[in-house]
């Protein structure tokens, strides 16, 4: 048996050199900073509408402002991403979440005076901006992020109508606080022990059926416990999508986060169907595997991530899971394991689970001009040392394409979830390479059920979401009908082999992207296929790939989709496309049948 992970030596990141605490004077200069720059950019209001027929001037007063735009979105990013990460990890503090709240407010007042100046840009013409752009050339690398601003151009409303969205946007917010301090005050009551939400989801991967059966009724009931307090904060959030959404004239509940993306929501769909197509041969199937190998007719749902073996897990200490993920990068070039390795050798990484400190983990970029962190809840088992991997893929992601400024290097969640997903595949090959018959069993099973966890359970949540919101046009929906909805989607995607008992119908209830980002959960399954797709690729050129594959990543948001994967030669618009990774899944679980 392995030792347990010490979790009182895992790092916890320093934010000193974003701030020193609430009361740091840089914080107040930063801001004041921002504002600076928004003030002389509100000075150019009315410029770019009155120039629109002298292109020289046009383009450099157009370069000029959105310097000015991205000046100011340094500032307030800076500071908005500091009181984030310190409240990420005092859920149970009320000074830190004041400070949060407070300075979203405070922000987005400073942003609400530059509202004008993406209004005003798209009132110009594609040509009047294109001969702007050449008659001005040093303006035309902002092309991608005018680009991108344009998309929403059908989308706005009137200058004082986004004012007061703008306005009421931190009361609104406060509906997705009062979600995630539920979250983080949550403890459920396992045997003898108080487990927080993070503790009793990891138990149900224990080896031991009692103890993961004992954990997943222990939550199913803190959950129920919850289930108004959240389900109000869902529905509220739904309303105030759908009014925004029908003052902005989206034909549908997704249609924002599709141009968020810059994804067309045909790709979107063919993805939805490419997935749901193959669940009776990938999740249907692997389920039932897995059942015949546990000596079961079907699975309990606490058994749906339970290892094979019975006997303890392997463990990884902090220095192996490093170590492991720094060779894997090297592999495949060292340029991002280097990258990588500036996260280790400064406090950049918050690993330590404590409580108050919220579930989940995530790479925030901050701003292009700082430097991403990394944040997790480490507890040594496989599947933390791959979140490691992914997170470190965003960083590493992020860090490449900030040469380009905050404003380019933002990217679509569709591409951002590439690095990430493709570090996970890295290190899993890996964990793969030299393993037993048994080893490689648990392995390959625990590949499939990332896979299937990614891609698989990721669009049923997306057909969740799509349900939910569609429900809720025609009102409120009370929490056991949000349970029967849920039971419904996710039965559909497990197959029979799984069992879903009582109390499993409050689950919907932990998953904070449906507060945080709605429709932001298919990005996960967009990323996962796209990735296999490109590790493909990897495979029948390794020296080709590496410096494709970084360009790619440098380019950060100054290419779609479309146009990021063309250099590979692959089509993601095309159903095909994403039946291919599909198939790869599957072939997974042609290896595991084998096996067993």
């Amino acid at each position: 048996m392995n030792a347990p992970v010490k979790l009182d030596t895992l790092p916890e990141w320093n934010l000193a050199d974003l701030y020193a605490g609430r009361d740091d004077p840089k914080i107040e200069a930063d801001l004041t900073a921002a504002k600076a720059a928004n003030d002389e950019l509100v000075k150019l209001k009315g410029r770019f509408t009155t120039l629109r027929g002298d292109p020289l001037r046009l383009g450099e007063v157009l370069d000029h402002g959105i310097q000015l735009y991205e000046s100011a979105t340094n500032g307030l990013w800076a500071v908005g991403a500091y009181a984030a990460l310190s409240a990420t990890v005092a859920r149970d503090d009320p000074a830190w979440a004041k400070f949060e709240a407070d300075l979203r407010a405070r922000s987005s007042q400073i942003a609400a005076d530059s509202l004008f100046f993406t209004l005003e840009l798209n009132q110009l013409e594609d040509n009047e901006i294109e001969m702007a752009f050449k008659a001005h050339p040093p303006a035309a690398r902002w092309r991608p992020w005018m680009r991108r601003v344009r998309l929403s151009r059908p989308h706005e409303l009137t200058a004082d109508l986004e004012r007061l969205l703008i306005d009421r946007a931190p009361a609104v917010a406060n509906w997705t606080r009062l979600f995630d301090e539920t979250l983080a005050r949550l403890t459920a009551k396992v045997g003898r022990e108080t487990l927080t939400l993070p503790e009793a989801l990891n138990r149900l991967s224990d080896p031991d059926g009692a103890r993961r059966k004992q954990a997943a009724q222990g939550l199913a009931k803190a959950l129920e416990e919850r289930t108004p307090i959240l389900a109000l904060s869902m529905n509220t959030l739904a309303f105030e999508k759908q009014v925004e959404d029908r003052w902005r004239k989206y034909p549908d509940p997704a249609a924002s986060r599709h141009l968020a993306n810059e994804v067309d929501a045909d790709a979107v769909q063919a993805l939805e169907a490419a997935v749901v197509e193959a669940y009776p041969s990938v999740s249907h199937r692997y389920y039932a595997l897995k059942a015949k190998v546990m000596g079961r007719k079907t699975l309990d749902y606490w058994d749906r991530n339970a290892p094979l073996d019975t006997a303890a897990p392997r463990t990884y200490g902090w220095e192996e899971a490093k170590g492991m993920v720094l060779e894997s990068f090297s592999d495949l070039a060292p340029k991002f394991a280097d990258t990588a390795q500036t996260f280790f050798t400064h406090p950049w990484i918050d690993a330590r689970p404590r409580t108050g400190k919220q579930s989940g983990a995530y790479s925030h970029p901050v701003t292009a001009n700082r430097h991403p962190y990394v944040f997790m809840n480490y507890m040594g088992e496989r599947r933390d040392v791959l979140t490691l991997a992914h997170e470190l893929g965003h960083a590493v992601h992020q860090t490449l394409c900030a040469p380009l400024g905050t404003l380019l290097a933002d990217t679509p969640l569709t591409l951002a979830e590439t690095a990430s997903i493709f570090g996970e595949g890295l290190v899993f090959e890996r964990l793969l390479a030299g393993a037993s018959k048994q080893e490689r069993l648990g392995l390959l099973a625990g590949k499939i059920e990332d896979g299937l966890n990614t891609v698989v359970r990721q669009i049923a949540f997306h057909r969740f979401e799509t349900q939910f919101h569609a429900m809720r046009q025609e009102g409120e929906l009370a929490p056991e009908d949000i349970s029967a909805l849920w039971l419904e989607v996710m039965a559909e995607s497990l197959g029979p082999a799984v069992k879903l008992n009582p109390g499993y119908e409050h689950y919907w209830a932990y998953v904070s992207h449906f507060v945080h980002a709605p429709f932001y959960v298919y990005a996960y399954a967009f990323g996962d296929l796209l990735v296999r797709g490109l590790m493909e690729k990897r495979r029948e050129d390794p020296k080709t790939f590496a410096p494709l594959y970084e360009d790619l990543l440098a380019a950060g948001g100054t290419r779609t989709y479309v146009e990021a994967l063309k250099p590979f030669g692959l089509n993601p618009r095309e159903k095909a496309f994403w039946a291919a990774g599909m198939s790869q899944l599957e072939r997974l679980v042609d290896e595991f049948d084998d096996l067993v």
